[in-house]
């Protein structure tokens, strides 16, 4: 997903530290500990994470109208009348839903999606073409508040059975400022306060934290987190790491995580890998 350059493959094991780590890990909570908000099984009804789909180039294309049109990209959108929705068809949350389209190489997003007999509504969009690095308009948002993509930060199962996960990882934490920083395009904070973190800040794990202590799916985690690290994309608990839903999930071995907090964790200086405000490609 994404040219090879971009920034969700971008390496931050090596940049320097934020002026600002210390003031935003303790907002967002030094003690607070790390959960993987996905799993196997169900949670209140419905799959634990934010689920996608792929279609076919022939998916028929749904008009969809959006609460926030002025920000959202216009349909139609080739979203299935089965399209699976986070937290499930009859959830009161975010409601996502992701679809990658075969063929044209195009993610389709929506957020507070709605399906009816013709047509969708929703919150908002976003179409991405997979294969460039194009930012959305600076203070537009997208599925997320971050303004970005979504899929592209999930810790997805296919990816940590293969050993390994190249990208940076979505989170969120409960307070965000009035701002957001590269890459993201978008805040949805509550404050101008530069003690609290913008949207687009970006974590890793701190060296000292060592992978051994870890088994299975949570080792492959925690080396993504040492060396991609992960990016504030939205406002909600603390630390929660996004994740698509799977059945081959092993919950027990995810629960690992919930030992680190959040003094594990480092925010990066990011801005000297910006190659274009407008591009997502990685310059460091």
């Amino acid at each position: 997903m994404f040219p090879a350059n971009s920034f969700w493959s971008g390496r931050v094991d090596g940049l320097g530290v934020h002026t600002n780590s210390g003031s935003w890990v303790s907002s967002i909570g030094a003690g607070s500990r790390v959960h993987a908000d996905f799993g196997s099984g169900e949670w209140d009804g419905g799959p634990i994470g934010i689920p996608a789909v792929a279609v076919g180039a022939e998916q028929p294309q749904v008009p969809i109208s959006f609460e926030y049109a002025d920000e959202s990209d216009p349909g139609p959108y080739p979203l299935p009348a089965n399209a699976p929705i986070e937290g499930g068809p009859n959830s009161s949350g975010d409601r996502h839903v992701l679809v990658v389209q075969n063929g044209s190489c195009r993610l389709f997003e929506v957020y507070s999606a709605r399906p009816g007999p013709t047509s969708w509504t929703a919150g908002s969009g976003a179409t991405w073409d997979l294969r460039s690095n194009d930012l959305r308009p600076s203070g537009w948002t997208s599925a997320d508040a971050a303004g970005l993509a979504i899929l592209p930060g999930l810790v997805r199962y296919d990816e940590v059975a293969s050993g390994s996960i190249n990208h940076m990882i979505r989170f969120t934490a409960p307070r965000t400022q009035r701002d957001f920083v590269w890459p993201a395009r978008h805040q949805a904070g509550s404050s101008t306060s530069a003690a609290l973190p913008p949207m687009g800040a970006v974590f890793r794990l701190k060296a000292s934290v060592d992978p051994n202590r870890f088994t299975g799916a949570a080792r492959v985690i925690v080396a993504a987190l040492r060396t991609h690290g992960m990016i504030l994309a939205d406002n909600g608990s603390s630390w929660f790491l996004s994740g698509s839903p799977d059945p081959r999930w092993d919950n027990d071995q995810l629960h690992q995580l919930d030992v680190l907090v959040g003094s594990d964790f480092e925010a990066v200086a990011t801005a000297p890998c910006m190659v274009s405000p407008d591009s997502g490609a990685w310059g460091c």
